[in-house]
């Protein structure tokens, strides 16, 4: 069963991440033209870019929602939802009609289906993360850690592979015109492989055992008890994780755009480009995850800030060179150590919290990092390029800045390897609360 569920949750979430991504890319290329057309290139580029924000945004309400209902009612069924509703909003973004057909409509509409989209990831990213750690033994949590991680490098590769190959395959006038939709219409397959690997999987263990205690589950308010008696761990985590986040939406969504349009690479290029980062990304999330049960969380995560800090004040100096092997070398690097946080991070998220508000703490802290600086860090970086007449140091520093406060967050506070995952708050003091 163990090996069931790291299965089911690393398919069904790299299915869903998938999509997200595919989106991203579009985001950075394709989309401003299609439905803000009425905008300078600029102006086009940033509101294209503010939808793919619009469903990072979302991901905070689905992380309260499904994380106070699996804490109540459990992981497993949750995430059989949370598949069938990113499928079908997928789905139907392919079958969106563009702004030269409908006008102001198009816009609106791709708005609504990526909230629906953000808030069913919201409680995907989550819920998919427990039922594999939940499950683990305690020297492999960090394992199965990494393997999770993998998800959304995994889904950067077919999203841009897919994408690549379209493109390749076409006139840029009939990708425009069609071949964008085709990777959204595939969707519905989504939706059955999801549910049915889901299906195969019990109950996580944590879980059941928190429902033996049936005055737990009674009395527990999860978002409400994660907030009051866990503020500590879940503000740490936040900003914590405000680093990575910043910096994955950074490569993988304006790198594109920046590759692509600041400095004139052809868009073949820059996928491949993208598409070898996230091997390097791959490498980077199993050897987080590995080495986390080795040396512990907070030295594992500690390596790969201080690593990706360095990187960072080098990235777009050797973008710049436009010479493809020195541009894939770091991204891949940039890309390799920033996942290699991203592969310890379900695991470190889990252990903070007790079984009653896991979902919901590690959620909130999650997403609540994504809304801070992973969505909106694709269109504050092409502002303040904008601002400083193309140059990216103004960027720069503040990829800088976030990541120092990444590793501050990761000095401070408890190790947890090896903590007892069955552990809940007790029943006197939840039912105190109320």
């Amino acid at each position: 069963m163990q090996t069931r569920a790291v299965t089911a949750a690393t398919i069904g979430t790299a299915l869903e991440w998938t999509d997200f991504a595919l989106y991203g890319a579009l985001a950075a290329t394709v989309l401003p033209k299609l439905f803000f057309p009425a905008m300078d290139p600029t102006s086009a580029l940033l509101a294209s870019l503010a939808t793919f924000g619009v469903g990072l945004a979302a991901r905070p309400l689905g992380a309260i929602v499904c994380g106070s209902l699996g804490d109540k009612f459990g992981r497993r069924n949750l995430m059989l939802a949370t598949v069938s509703v990113m499928g079908v909003s997928s789905f139907l973004m392919g079958l969106l009609p563009t702004y030269a057909q409908i006008g102001v409509w198009a816009p609106i509409l791709l708005v609504l289906l990526r909230i629906v989209q953000g808030f069913a990831l919201g409680g995907e990213s989550t819920g998919g993360q427990l039922m594999a750690i939940e499950h683990a033994s305690a020297d492999r949590r960090g394992k199965y850690s990494g393997l999770l991680g993998i998800c959304s490098p995994i889904s950067q590769i077919v999203a841009n592979a897919v994408l690549f190959g379209l493109s390749a395959s076409m006139s840029a006038d009939a990708f425009e015109a069609w071949g964008w939709r085709v990777p959204f219409l595939a969707s519905f397959l989504l939706v059955i492989v999801g549910v049915y690997i889901r299906l195969k999987v019990h109950e996580t263990p944590a879980f059941v055992e928190m429902k033996r205690s049936s005055h737990v589950v009674k009395v527990s308010n999860p978002l409400r008890d994660a907030v009051r008696f866990h503020y500590k761990p879940l503000l740490r985590w936040m900003l914590f994780f405000c680093g990575p986040a910043a910096l994955f939406y950074l490569i993988v969504v304006f790198s594109l755009s920046y590759i692509t349009k600041t400095l004139g690479v052809p868009k073949q290029d820059a996928f491949m480009l993208l598409m070898g980062a996230n091997v390097f990304a791959i490498g980077g999330a199993l050897l987080g995850g590995t080495l986390s049960d080795r040396i512990g969380r907070k030295k594992a995560l500690a390596i790969g800030s201080i690593a990706t800090l360095l990187i960072s004040l080098v990235y777009f100096s050797v973008l710049d060179t436009k010479s493809f092997v020195p541009m894939l070398l770091i991204m891949g690097l940039f890309l390799g150590f920033t996942q290699y946080q991203s592969g310890i991070q379900p695991v470190a998220f889990a252990e903070a919290f007790p079984t009653n508000v896991r979902y919901s703490g590690s959620a909130l802290a999650y997403t609540g990092a994504n809304l801070l600086t992973g969505g909106p860090m694709p269109m504050v970086a092409v502002w303040l390029l904008s601002i400083s007449n193309g140059s990216p140091w103004a960027v720069v520093a503040l990829c800088a800045s976030l990541n120092l406060i990444s590793l501050i967050a990761i000095l401070w506070g408890p190790e947890t390897r090896g903590i007892d995952m069955n552990r809940t708050d007790s029943a006197a003091r939840l039912g105190d609360s109320r």
